[in-house]
């Protein structure tokens, strides 16, 4: 299973925790761009998926390849050094939260939870073309 969310990558922000004197305790809220960036990637999961599921708690695979614009202000030099491979991005949002977003965004759509993923790679990458983050989900073979 293969689908591409088209866009500029973005990880999983920090949950904002506050104390709510109304209600007298403490309350926490995702922010709410990750919030739609988790309903997008439901999105295009949804439209790619081709009835494939794992909802029986079998290991799963999953690659995560995030493509980055390659800055305007780049040098011919650098370039030709991204095009070959040599340079990657080194930036914000950190690998960790772009594979935090898109894990927990797919929970009981593409599987029954997160925890199934028992191998998990994430790349970061430039592109020549548009911004965009694919994902690949395989049932592992043990």
């Amino acid at each position: 299973m293969e689908f591409t969310i088209y866009g500029k990558p973005q990880g999983k922000a920090r949950a904002r925790t506050f104390y709510n004197p109304r209600l007298g305790r403490t309350q926490s809220i995702t922010p709410e761009k990750t919030v739609l960036y988790e309903n997008l990637i439901k999105q295009c999961y949804m439209i790619a998926d081709e009835k494939e599921s794992w909802f029986n708690g079998e290991p799963l695979q999953m690659i995560i390849s995030a493509y980055y614009e390659i800055p305007k202000s780049t040098t011919k030099k650098k370039r030709a050094e991204i095009m070959d491979g040599k340079l990657y991005p080194t930036k914000k949002p950190d690998a960790d939260n772009i594979a935090k977003v898109i894990c927990d965004a797919l929970n009981k759509i593409a599987y029954k939870d997160d925890t199934q993923i028992i191998d998990l790679t994430v790349r970061k990458l430039y592109s020549a073309d548009l911004p965009k983050v694919v994902v690949e989900i395989y049932e592992k073979e043990l």
